[in-house]
Order: structure tokens, then C-alpha cells, then sequence
């Protein structure tokens, strides 16, 4: 969710050809579109069209020069290099062809150099563009201000991400959220500016908390990752996560960047239940806990053990529940931030981190800014560089999940904070934070699987087995499981839905498949349904499988009964799903596929999605390949692309 792409005319230049033609050949000819989109301090974002004015092309190479020292970052829809001042944008394996007359366009960030003028010309697999034995056409160049919006709208970020807790290091903000049964778990997003947000790691690498977790002959479907703290150690620059597992014992983890590589530092043989941490002014780590009764650890100076704990607040039953703990201090006071599930918001404040504390109500069935949603609760507080306060709650958005929301925080004179409200409720829109805005690569869009890891975005059901999967310029998933039940089926890989409605579109190869491998786009929850591939006595089918479930304890109830199919010739298919994830019941997923990646026919009729909140999670995305006879077979995933209307 980046501001700056709506405006697509901050610079373009034009590089034109006209394709001179005989009855026996056509020349070469190309136009690219370079527009930068954005500009900030020491850096700019650009997109790249090229449309094809001469004959139809498979595989291109854009080569262009800068002039002032630019350097080409993260970048997506091609493969970008670069040596000194050039630049060199391949195709990705999805859009290598371009018609006579087509166009594909691809985009990037970049540090901007001295200087930064647009690149003065183009070539398209060694042709200039414009290039034709005629004089090139003029190059023009328009400038414009591509405004900054005054105000955001809620939710900030339209994916489930619940049990929020939010910290500032330096200029940049993290936030972390719950994942239960999915692998790699506890999620780390970054921001600059609290509005727009991208993917920058996982805290837990692998649920390293028994085999119910690996898929292999038992299971821990909502159990896992939840409710757990995430804070940084400025004195040796090190972030903390810890979360309480299975109600039995706290992990804590420690990286020195969120997008490194995360370790176990610790287990400690204690629940630290919905817990916080805060890192006092002294370099103290204390951790606030606990349902309903509330108490606060201190931890060793390495932050491996627990040096001290004691009760420090006991909720009265005029109020219910407390849990939920964020840990704070300002201006000398400590502040314990807490949840009344699922509908109110507390506070405790003490000079003292082991109390004693008073209570007072921050919100109580406060209107939300998301139709059909429920009351903002939960999540945390952070300040910003410039000194302002924001809470970062989430609302019950099912069947999406819990999804965020952002509003502005005062304080009172005697330090007590009070939510910024607009017309009684959470504002749907608020002003922008004074914050300076930079680039963040989008939550949609498209994946080609380059590099060899997956990129964060992406969870597996449980944990993958690693020896049964690799990514190298597509994502190869051999069967790991031999099952006719998907929630038994190990190495499903999932992705959040985007909201309100979103489309889910993946093309396979299954070259490789063999007889009774099962392979698709699952809508995934506990009431789940896909759109997939069955390949039975030599042939494959397209079909639809409805009716797979669960219980309340999740054990599987229902396998799923096909309710379409229709032959398929060919080994490459575009599977899609389109899911409408307003909150409330009667919502619906639609499945179609394609054999061209171009032209979509509809099969089956829309699954109702399940909007109760128990399974705690929403609904996700699920590639999977599972065989029903024996493992050796596989499919190649060889992109999946997000969209929204």
C-alpha cells in the first residue's frame, strides 16, 4: 500500500519507433514510457512500459544509461542488474512475449545520484528505440508534483494481522503480529511513515515446539504463535521477540536486524500469557503479562532468565477480562496497555514498574471505521520521531480476520492517554502523520519465485518439510504427503487475502505430476475450498472441491466433495480465486481457470466463506501438492499475483 503510485505522470519521457515494414520483414521498432512515480530525499520510484511497434518478441532485454549516478534497488515485474552507470531490465519468466502492438511494464525504487535527469534513450534487445534509419523522434520531458495525501484511511492495511505490538527504531517502525499454526511465524512489517507497510522478516524462523508442528502424525492447528512482545536493545542493537507456546513455556528470540536471521536466545520455563516488553531508561527488561491477573517479570541483563516477577494488578470483575499486555514509559510513569476481548481497551499507570498501578477506561464499544467490523482493541502505542503518539489497534473483520487500524493519541495533563475520535467512533480517515514518507514494495502483486528463498510474505501450513521444495526462478513443490485430507497435507503455502476484495491468480506447470497427485488454490480456513488439478490413469482433470472442514477442535470432518470438473489437455494452467472478505456472513469465493493466462472461464459455484471467529485466523490463499497413492510426483509454481479491483 504505497501513496505515491496513483499519480503515474510525476516524470515520463517518450522514446518512440515507427516500424518501417515490407511484405517480406518487419524492423524492429519499440516506445518505452519512463515515468517516475515518486521522488524523496536521496532516492525516487519508477515504472517502465515498452510497447512493441514491430514484430512479436520472446525474451527482452531494456538497456539504458544513467547519467548521474543512479542505482537501481528493489525492483519487480523483470530482472534488473546493474553495472556502473548501466542498466539492464530482463524478462520475467511470465512476461517474456511481447506481441507486435503489446506492452509489458515493469517498475523500481532507486537512490537517486547528483543529479536526477530521466535516461536519455532506450534499446530493446539491442535496438535503440526510435532507432529505424530515420532521425529519432524528439524526446520531451513534463514535470509535475505528485501531491502528498493529507490523510489516511482505515484500516491502515486490509490483511489479517492481529495481536499487533508496534515499536520505532530510529526513523522506522515494526510491527509485529500473531500467526498460530503457520510457518515461519511472528511476522515482522516496516513502515516509515505508520500508513504504508511492507514484508521485512519473521521473528521465528521454524515452530521449533514439537512434532505437532511438522504435520507428521499430529497437529497444531491454532495453537502456536500468538499474543507475543517484540521490542529493540538499543545498547547492544538487538531485537527481542518472546511469546508463551502451548501455555507452557516462553521463547524468546534475538536478531540484530528484523530482515536477518532470527536464533533461539532462550527458553524460559514460564507463560509469559499475551505478554509485553518494556526496555527501561536503565537498560531493565521487564515483561508485563497475564489474563485478568496482571503481573510484570524482570529479566536477566543477557535476557535468558527471569531474575523477578510479581502480581501487580488484579482486574475487577466490574470489568471483566483484562489481557493483551503492552508494556511503556513516559515522562517517568509506567504504562500497561490492556485488552477487554473484544471490545474494550484499558490502562494501568504506576511510578513504579511493579505498581501499584490504577486503572482507567480508554474505549469501550467505540463505533469502528470498517463496516460490519467490531470495536478497535488490543495492539499497541508508539511515538514518533517528531513526538506524536498512535495506537495501532485491529478490528474482527472475519471472515478477512483482524486487520489494523491507526488512530492518533493525547494525553491528558495529569498523563493519561485519550484516543483521538471523530464523530464519537474511530475516524474512518485521520490527517497523515508528520512523518516523511519513502517507498515500501506493495502488499499485492506478483511473485516469480527468482532468487532461491521465499520471500516473506509467504507462510507454509505448519512447517514445510524442507527436503520437498525449492525455489530457483519458480517454486517447485514435490508431494510431501500421501493423505485425501488438505489439512493433513504438509508444504501448502499460504498468502493473506487482501481486502476488501482480492484476487488470487497462480500459474503451474505439472509436467510432473503423477496419478493421484492433487494439486491447486485453496481458500483456506476451516471451512475451506479449492480449485485445482487431479491427475487420475494418465489424465488431469480441472475441478473444483468444496466441503473440506473442521471441528471445534479442529480435527477434520470433512475431506471435500468435487462439485465440477472439466478435462485439460495441455501441462500449464492459471488457477484463480477471487474472495470477497467484507466482514459479516454469506460472503463468497469465485474460481475460475485458464489455460492461456489470459482468457478465465468460471467453474463451480461461489464457496461461502465462514465468518465465525473461533478459528481465529482468516481465510488465506493455500498453493498445495499433495499425492492420494504415492510421493515422487511434483508442480512448478511459476508465479502468483495478488490484485485488487
Amino acid at each position: 500500500m504505497r501513496w505515491f503510485p496513483a499519480a503515474l505522470s510525476a516524470l515520463t519521457l517518450v522514446a518512440a519507433g515507427v516500424a518501417a515494414s515490407t511484405a517480406a520483414q518487419a524492423a524492429p521498432g519499440c516506445a518505452v514510457t519512463y515515468t517516475k512515480t515518486s521522488e524523496w530525499q536521496g532516492g525516487f520510484g519508477a515504472s517502465v512500459s515498452i510497447t512493441n511497434t514491430g514484430d512479436a518478441i520472446t525474451g527482452w532485454t531494456l538497456e539504458w544509461t544513467y547519467a548521474s549516478g543512479q542505482q537501481v534497488g528493489q525492483h519487480w515485474n523483470a530482472v534488473i542488474t546493474q553495472s556502473g552507470a548501466e542498466v539492464s531490465a530482463r524478462n520475467a519468466g511470465y512476461n517474456a512475449t511481447i506481441p507486435s502492438g503489446g506492452r509489458v511494464e515493469f517498475g523500481f525504487n532507486a537512490t537517486a545520484g547528483s543529479s536526477n535527469p530521466a535516461p536519455a534513450s532506450f534499446r530493446l534487445n539491442g535496438t535503440t528505440c526510435g532507432d529505424t534509419g530515420t532521425p529519432t523522434t524528439t524526446t520531451t520531458t513534463t514535470t509535475t508534483t505528485t501531491p502528498r495525501p493529507s490523510s489516511f484511511t482505515n484500516p491502515v492495511l486490509w490483511q489479517d494481522f492481529a495481536d499487533i505490538d508496534i515499536i520505532r527504531v530510529g526513523d522506522a517502525y515494526y510491527y509485529s503480529a500473531s500467526t498460530m499454526h503457520y510457518s515461519p511465524g511472528a511476522p515482522v512489517l516496516r513502515s516509515y511513515d505508520l500508513v504504508n507497510w511492507e514484508f521485512a522478516g519473521h521473528s521465528v524462523p521454524r515452530l521449533d515446539f514439537g512434532a505437532k508442528y511438522d504435520l507428521n502424525g499430529a497437529r497444531g492447528y491454532v495453537r502456536g504463535i500468538w499474543a507475543s512482545f517484540l521490542n529493540h536493545r538499543k545498547s547492544n542493537n538487538t531485537f527481542y521477540w518472546g511469546g508463551c507456546v502451548d501455555f507452557a513455556q516462553t521463547h524468546i528470540y534475538t536478531a540484530t536486524s528484523v530482515d536477518a536471521q532470527w536464533s533461539k536466545l532462550s527458553t524460559i520455563n514460564k507463560c509469559y500469557y499475551d505478554a509485553g516488553m518494556l526496555v527501561d531508561d536503565n537498560d531493565t527488561m521487564y515483561v508485563a503479562y497475564g489474563n485478568t491477573t496482571i503481573s510484570v517479570a524482570q529479566l536477566s541483563a543477557d535476557g535468558k532468565s527471569e531474575v523477578r516477577s510479581q502480581q501487580v494488578f488484579q482486574t475487577p470483575s466490574t470489568i471483566g477480562t483484562l489481557e493483551g499486555a503492552r508494556f511503556y514509559k513516559r515522562n517517568g510513569s509506567y504504562y500497561i496497555w490492556l485488552t477487554r476481548p473484544a471490545n474494550g481497551q484499558y490502562v494501568l499507570k504506576a511510578s513504579s514498574p511493579f505498581g501499584p498501578y490504577t486503572v482507567q477506561q480508554v474505549l469501550l464499544d467505540m463505533p469502528g471505521p470498517i463496516q460490519g467490523g467490531g470495536v478497535p482493541h488490543q495492539g499497541g502505542l508508539v511515538q514518533t520521531q517528531n513526538g506524536d503518539w498512535y495506537y495501532m489497534a485491529f478490528v474482527d473483520a472475519y471472515p478477512g480476520g483482524r486487520v489494523p487500524v491507526l488512530a492518533p493519541i493525547t494525553w491528558t495533563s495529569d498523563g493519561w492517554p485519550r484516543v483521538t475520535t471523530a464523530n464519537g467512533g474511530w475516524g474512518v480517515n485521520y490527517p497523515m502523520p508528520n512523518l516523511p514518507s519513502r517507498p515500501v514494495k506493495p502488499m499485492t502483486g506478483v511473485d516469480t519465485f527468482d532468487g532461491t528463498v521465499l520471500k516473506p510474505q509467504w507462510e507454509w501450513n505448519h512447517n514445510p518439510d524442507t527436503t520437498k521444495y525449492s525455489v530457483n526462478n519458480g517454486l517447485r513443490l514435490s508431494t510431501a504427503t500421501v493423505t485425501n485430507d488438505l489439512y493433513n497435507a504438509r508444504n501448502t503455502l499460504t498468502h493473506r487475502v487482501q481486502g476488501p476484495t482480492s484476487t488470487g491468480t497462480v500459474a503451474l506447470d505439472l509436467t510432473s505430476m503423477r496419478d493421484g497427485d492433487r494439486t491447486g488454490l485453496a481458500m483456506l480456513r476451516d471451512s475451506s475450498a479449492w480449485i485445482g488439478v487431479k491427475r487420475d490413469n494418465g489424465r488431469n482433470r480441472v475441478v473444483v472441491v468444496n466441503g473440506l472442514t473442521m471441528d471445534g477442535n479442529w480435527n477434520t470432518t470433512g475431506t471435500g466433495t468435487e462439485t465440477a470438473s472439466v478435462n485439460l489437455a495441455g501441462t500449464r494452467i492459471w488457477l484463480r480465486a477471487n474472495a470477497d472478505i467484507r466482514p459479516g456472513s454469506g460472503r463468497q469465493a469465485r474460481f475460475s481457470y485458464s489455460t492461456d493466462g489470459v482468457n478465465f472461464t468460471s467453474l463451480g459455484s461461489g464457496f461461502t466463506l465462514k465468518n465465525e471467529w473461533q478459528f481465529f485466523m482468516g481465510y488465506r490463499f493455500g498453493i498445495f501438492n499433495h499425492a492420494t497413492q504415492a510421493l515422487g510426483g511434483s508442480v512448478t509454481v511459476q508465479r502468483f499475483e495478488l490484485t485488487t479491483p
